[in-house]
């Protein structure tokens, strides 16, 4: 597994305040009148320290037109959409305390994950919320803004097999900075045969894999596409551009549809789509017995790094340094209220820290490892 080092990032916030006076030793008359018609330095302080705070108090805001937020389709866009729509007042009223007057924020959903990385690019979207492996494929164009941390689950082993214990994958208290992708087996005929054998102990071939049909997300999605063709490739010298009957989906929650229904025997995904999916399986997706009897884990990659918030370098908007300061303190402070945690929830995210380029850097290692297989 690959061990990922988040450096911590501190902010310093430093205030001088300079105060002076000066009189002559050698007429003690005059130092003494001046002394007693002169105020105080605190009484100095505490003057300049009360206009300060007028003059911040009358500072207009710095009034901004728009800001654009994509949103990459983790859930499908309805869903998205309805548990996003509290965020643009939220962001607006932090922003303001910043000194930001945003007249309008324009929230969408992106058709695909590759859409969203090409509104960064293009500067069309001022901000989006993208996976690891989708940056690292438009970082030319954008950068990290922030990191999404996640809650760990309480099942991290590389051993499939460990996943099947009847139970549902549960959120711990801990918090991650990565997860792991699964090939997770469903209910069809197909589905069940590969399942059987790995809690038989048994190794899947490559010819059991490519038996089945597939459901995955698009090339640059990192736990829908890139990691499980790695691990394909280290196990079989194969990926998923290999496999005979593999069809993509718009979000997961369509794969769980195929999957559920039979039109896929396998979906990829990240780990705990059980976590978050299981309690809609059967009315959502039409399972037909509780989610944990219908499917389980035939294979685990190695560990991804969280996904972010990245801003565009083609954006005027956030040119701004100052600006992209505020709006990283807001999702931070937003993130930390319960309104904040339910909204971002959708995601499978519970918080934001500072994000660094170079923390991605497995995720370059991955793609032109990917690159050169295809």
């Amino acid at each position: 597994m690959r061990k990922f080092v988040v450096p911590a990032l501190s902010l310093a916030l430093f205030l001088g305040l300079v105060t002076g006076c000066s009189s002559k030793t050698d007429a003690p008359a005059a130092s003494e009148t001046a002394a007693s018609a002169a105020p105080s330095a605190d009484t100095s302080a505490d003057s300049s320290a009360e206009a300060s705070s007028e003059a911040e108090s009358t500072t207009e805001p710095k009034s901004i037109d728009s800001l654009k937020i994509a949103f990459s389709p983790y859930a499908d866009a309805d869903t998205i959409t309805t548990a996003t729509e509290p965020l643009e007042n939220l962001l607006k009223e932090t922003l303001l305390t910043k000194g930001y007057d945003v007249s309008d924020i324009d929230m969408t959903v992106g058709t695909s994950y590759t859409a969203v990385g090409e509104a960064l690019s293009a500067g069309s979207a001022d901000i989006g919320f993208i996976s690891g492996g989708n940056y690292v494929l438009f970082s030319d164009d954008c950068d990290v803004l922030l990191t999404a941390l996640r809650y760990a689950i309480n099942k991290d082993s590389e051993n499939p097999k460990d996943w099947n214990d009847g139970t549902i994958e549960e959120n711990t208290d801990e918090m991650s900075t990565y997860y792991r992708s699964i090939l997770l087996a469903g209910p069809s005929e197909k589905g069940q045969e590969l399942l059987a054998k790995v809690n038989n102990g048994e190794e899947l071939t490559w010819d059991d894999l490519n038996s089945a049909t597939w459901a995955v997300m698009g090339p640059t999605s990192a736990s829908g596409y890139i990691y499980p063709a790695l691990w394909l490739q280290e196990r079989y010298g194969k990926t998923i551009a290999d496999l005979d009957n593999a069809v993509q989906s718009d979000s997961y929650t369509t794969s769980l549809s195929r999957l559920a229904s039979g039109q896929a025997d396998i979906m990829v995904s990240y780990g705990h789509i059980r976590t978050k999916y299981a309690a809609d399986w059967k009315e959502k997706f039409g399972g037909t017995d509780d989610m944990v009897n219908q499917t389980g884990v035939i294979g685990v990659t190695e560990g991804i790094y969280n996904d972010m918030i990245a801003y565009s370098k083609n954006s005027d908007l956030m040119q701004d340094e100052d600006f992209r300061k505020a709006l990283g303190d807001s999702f931070i402070e937003i993130a930390n209220t319960d309104e904040g945690k339910d909204i971002i929830s959708v995601f499978s995210q519970v918080g934001y820290e500072w994000g660094d380029d170079a923390n991605y850097d497995g995720e370059r290692a991955a793609q032109d490892l990917l690159k050169s297989l295809n």
